[in-house]
């Protein structure tokens, strides 16, 4: 099954950097994944989040306000 990744944040180098642990997690790890970034501050408000970068996999927020590691990410993905 495909998980969708959304990474919510509005462009800041946090954001970029959180945007590459997941896309080299996916990637090295082979995991089926639809990565979307969402940079409109609407809809990132639609999450209730008030710091970005936000990683949310499946609809369900699971990280916010910082870069995560590429094994925090793998485990979450797992």
């Amino acid at each position: 099954m495909t998980k969708v990744i959304k990474i919510l944040g509005t462009g800041c180098p946090k954001c970029q950097s959180m945007t590459g642990v997941v896309k080299d997690v996916v990637s090295e790890n082979n995991i089926e994944a639809t990565i979307e970034k969402v940079e409109d501050i609407m809809e990132i408000m639609k999450f209730n989040v008030m710091s970005t970068p936000a990683l949310v996999i499946d609809g369900v927020i699971t990280i916010k306000g910082r870069v995560p590691s590429k094994d925090e990410v793998l485990a979450l993905l797992n």
